[in-house]
């Protein structure tokens, strides 16, 4: 039986802004609130109406037919003017010959070898903390995070200060990316403060990867890096058209998608195992049979599926990437809704992920309703934290072991609970979803810290 798919606009539009400024400080409860209205839900950026799909097969359709529904528009145009055209941001005309490119350093056999690096980073940064100490979580993670990918990335370890200048340059930059979505293009080139402020944010972003890629310049050729698989596919591909200046916009996505979409995934685990102490035991449990007083490395990874099922739930609640856009390169049908050429189409995931009519007690944690035989009646596009279709996030197997080891190895060295002074607000203006300021006290479990 076909569905007879709803449309309607969304309420409470501002003059001017639209349903900007509810997307800027309430991003979840916002996104999760339109699939009350309809099916496709219009809703307003400043003067631009954008169309919401809020039922999975419209969000399939839309993921899936990506010659139709091309990564373009206003989100894209400025991001691309932050980050270049590499694989996350290019239209679909770009897309398969850097895919092609790309996909060789995200294969088996290379994540196998990467996952060494993650589990040593992050035993490196569980064994620095100590009894008693209070962790601000997102940093914490991220640091770990950026410090993993710079080594899959290059082959090689970058000095700590150009680490963290870099993660602050980011988070200033991700912290401002989606007001700087909101301004106006007739305003974008006018000496105006908040112009002159996000060039600025721009510029010291650029500058910090530039320092973190000089310092790993000479890992370059070194076998084993996502960066010299491009290298090597360049070569055997003969890529004649492709420089150097093309490899080196891949970086800076690479970057970002490896550290910030990480440990922003982390931080709201921990978060949910912290409010839930059942899950947190189960969890307890199943990482002291299968690690057994050591750090959680690549052969664990299928043996712990409570925690991957966490992993997944934490992921429906809180997609890191929760706000992305499309625009239409030609005449289609959305949900019975004919839209023109150039409309603009907005993919939040959690939009679906929160729907009542799909998942029970939406709002609920729990990692259970992940069983086969529960998952299995979910429809395709009810689930979709790395998106779908060929423009699926290459790295999302990357991200999903290197957060199982982490989980994993957090877990069974300290247990964390939520300290004073701690806001798990997701926080506002920014375009990965994280907390506004996670805080962890540590406590050592088994003599294991």
């Amino acid at each position: 039986m076909t569905h007879a798919f709803t449309a309607a606009a969304a309420p409470g539009a501002l003059p001017i802004l639209g349903h900007g400024w509810a997307l800027l400080r309430r991003p979840l409860d916002f996104t999760g609130s339109l699939a009350g209205h309809g099916d496709l839900v219009t809703i307003r950026l400043g003067p631009l109406r954008a169309y919401v799909p809020c039922h999975p097969e419209l969000l399939w359709q839309v993921l899936t037919d990506d010659r139709t529904f091309d990564k373009g528009g206003w989100m894209y145009d400025k991001a691309r003017a932050l980050a270049g055209n590499g694989l996350p941001l290019c239209p679909h005309q770009d897309h398969l010959r850097q895919r092609r490119l790309m996909q060789p350093g995200f294969h088996r056999s290379r994540l196998e070898r990467y996952s060494e690096v993650m589990a040593d980073e992050i035993t490196a940064m569980t064994a620095s903390w100590r009894d008693t100490q209070v962790i601000d979580a997102f940093p914490a993670l991220f640091d770990m995070a950026l410090r993993t990918v710079s080594r899959t990335l290059f082959r090689t370890s970058v000095d700590p200060g150009s680490v963290e200048k870099f993660r602050r340059s980011m988070a200033t930059a991700m912290g401002s990316f989606l007001p700087r979505l909101m301004l106006p293009r007739c305003l974008e080139k006018l000496p105006l403060p908040i112009v002159r402020r996000l060039r600025q944010v721009m510029q010291d972003l650029l500058h910090a990867r530039d320092t973190l890629m000089a310092e790993s310049a000479h890992g370059r050729g070194e076998d084993g890096g996502i960066l010299s698989a491009m290298i090597a596919a360049r070569q055997e591909e003969g890529y004649d058209w492709l420089s150097d200046a093309d490899i080196d916009e891949q970086v800076l996505p690479l970057l970002i998608a490896g550290s910030d979409t990480v440990a922003a995934s982390l931080a709201w685990t921990l978060h949910l195992l912290a409010q839930h102490p059942d899950a947190e035991r189960r969890v307890h449990e199943e990482v002291d049979e299968v690690l057994d007083g050591r750090p959680a490395q690549w052969s664990d990874v299928a043996r712990l599926p409570y925690t991957s099922r966490v992993l997944t739930e934490a992921l429906r609640l809180y997609p890191p990437a929760w706000l992305l856009t499309r625009v239409t390169t030609a005449p289609t049908r959305l949900g019975g809704h004919v839209l023109r050429p150039g409309s603009t189409v907005v993919f939040s995931s959690a939009a679906v992920h929160r729907h009542p009519h799909f998942y029970a007690d939406p709002d609920v944690f729990d990692p259970d309703r992940w069983l086969p035989h529960h998952a299995s009646h979910l429809p395709r596009g009810a689930y979709l934290p790395f998106g779908a279709g060929s423009r699926k996030c290459i790295g999302d197997r990357y991200g999903t072991v290197e957060a199982t080891l982490a989980l994993a190895t957090i877990t069974h060295r300290w247990q964390l609970r939520s300290a004073p002074g701690s806001d798990s607000r997701p926080a506002p203006h920014s375009a990965i979803l994280h907390p506004r300021r996670l805080l962890l006290r540590a406590r050592p479990r088994q003599g294991t810290a």
